[in-house]
């Protein structure tokens, strides 16, 4: 073996980045740490690694496979806990190459080549290492990425109004719709699927996965996932009651029923129903 990746079980400092899935799979700038680690270490000339999934290990097997995309050959041993480096030497010494044994061991609590910034200690560090990783994170096995000017980067069909405000640096990821006289950045991340609405305002924030913004709301400071409110400087959490400001555009069918609806009709009443069909139609496959 050419190298051991660890994935972090919990990390009790930032729990709204867990929301029920594996750290090693949440989404940072459209893709999981772990893809992260792969592409750097197969350009690094590695050939077979061996990761020690944390407590969900189907997600992680289902993200990377066999390796295949990076042209790896992986095995997933399970453990009954988060081993630290050390341990985890002591115990598979045997299994990794003399130059793994030296520096081929990583816990996936970093980007590649980042150490000095921790994602997980806090969300204030979670977000400057976020910063500090976007244009690197265009990587060699990732198709869809483009660079719309300096400092502005989307994700493949996202949909950016015209009449919107792009200040960089910010990522906006695949599939996500950006509203007419939305102000996005500077250092703003909108990640994957999610919808800001008309007005809305969204500076030094990150906006998670498949979340709705509303229109007019102003985000600044903070990450927001979900109905989920944190500030990046203190950690605290607000939930946001109101799915017209704040919600999750992806829930169990009984809790978006009426939600769904009502937004519908109200964007529809406002000129944008335009938007969130458009937002469906780009993730039917979900």
């Amino acid at each position: 073996m050419n190298g051991l990746l660890i994935c972090p079980w919990s990390r009790p400092a930032v729990p709204a980045l867990e929301n029920g899935a594996s750290l090693a799979c949440v989404p940072l700038l459209g893709q999981g740490l772990i893809e992260y680690w792969l592409s750097h270490l197969a350009c690094a000339g590695a050939k077979e690694l061996l990761i020690l999934p944390d407590n969900q290990p189907d997600p992680i097997r289902a993200l990377v496979g066999q390796g295949e995309r990076w042209g790896l050959q992986l095995e997933l041993a399970e453990e009954q806990r988060e081993l630290t480096a050390a341990q985890a030497l002591l115990k598979y010494e045997k299994r990794l190459d003399p130059a793994a044994v030296q520096n081929g061991i990583a816990v996936l609590d970093h980007f590649p080549g980042l150490p000095e910034l921790p994602l997980f200690n806090s969300y204030k560090e979670w977000f400057a290492a976020l910063l500090k990783w976007m244009s690197r994170a265009k990587t060699p096995d990732r198709v869809g990425v483009r660079q719309l000017k300096p400092d502005v980067y989307a994700g493949f069909n996202c949909h950016i109004s015209s009449q919107a405000e792009i200040r960089g640096p910010c990522w906006i990821g695949k599939n996500a719709i950006i509203g007419n006289g939305a102000v996005i950045g500077p250092n703003a991340i909108i990640e994957d699927g999610a919808l800001v609405d008309t007005g809305a305002t969204v500076t030094h924030s990150a906006i998670g996965k498949d979340t709705y913004v509303g229109q007019l709301t102003e985000i600044n400071g903070s990450f927001a996932c979900g109905n989920k409110l944190v500030n990046l400087e203190t950690d605290c959490t607000t939930q946001v009651p109101d799915r017209f400001v704040l919600c999750a555009l992806r829930q169990s069918r009984a809790a978006q029923k009426a939600g769904l609806l009502a937004r519908l009709a109200d964007f529809c009443g406002r000129g944008e129903g335009n938007l969130l069909w458009k937002h469906l139609l780009m993730n039917k496959e979900g």
